[in-house]
């Protein structure tokens, strides 16, 4: 009974696969072909969902999308020469991965420049750490040396506060 079950169960998982695949008419008759498209798929955004890959969305955009790219791929164009062509129509935003260039030089650039600015505030305030002020003048030195090398005699406090000598 679980046997058949589980049976039930993959073979409806795998019909289930098999019609978020898309329709077979659409794919590219050459294997080599049809798994670079596969490929380029994964690297190029859908701007509705914007979040997934043309291979994973269901927009009516990603479909028209994977077309294209299906047809440039057929017309001989390489995978360099695709993905230009989808950026020149759609801009950097469709590529997961865009390029280095000037114009987004500041969206690679700042988790950088974030955790180096960081580093440096934590060494400034570490730093920061100011010299410690001295702890007597001379003269209150001067004055620490004559009461610690009496002879034992009777010292007054420097605010005039009671003694230790002996009362009497």
């Amino acid at each position: 009974m679980i046997r058949a079950r589980s049976a039930a169960l993959a073979l409806a998982a795998v019909l289930c696969m098999g019609a978020a695949a898309g329709d077979p008419a659409d794919r590219l008759p050459d294997p080599a072909q049809e798994a670079r498209a596969r490929a380029l798929f994964r690297q190029v955004r859908c701007l509705v969902c914007q979040n997934e890959s043309i291979d994973d969305s269901e927009a009516d955009l990603a479909e028209d999308l994977r077309r294209i790219v299906r047809e440039q791929i057929a017309a001989g164009r390489s995978d360099k020469q695709v993905l230009a062509y989808l950026t020149d129509r759609y801009g950097e935003f469709v590529l997961f991965r865009p390029s280095f260039s000037l114009g987004n030089a500041a969206l690679w650039l700042t988790p950088f420049a974030l955790v180096g600015a960081g580093g440096l505030a934590i060494l400034a305030f570490r730093r920061r750490k100011t010299a410690p002020e001295a702890l007597l003048t001379p003269e209150e030195e001067e004055r620490l040396a004559m009461l610690t090398n009496s002879d034992g005699a009777a010292t007054v406090p420097p605010h005039g506060g009671p003694t230790n000598a002996p009362d009497g």
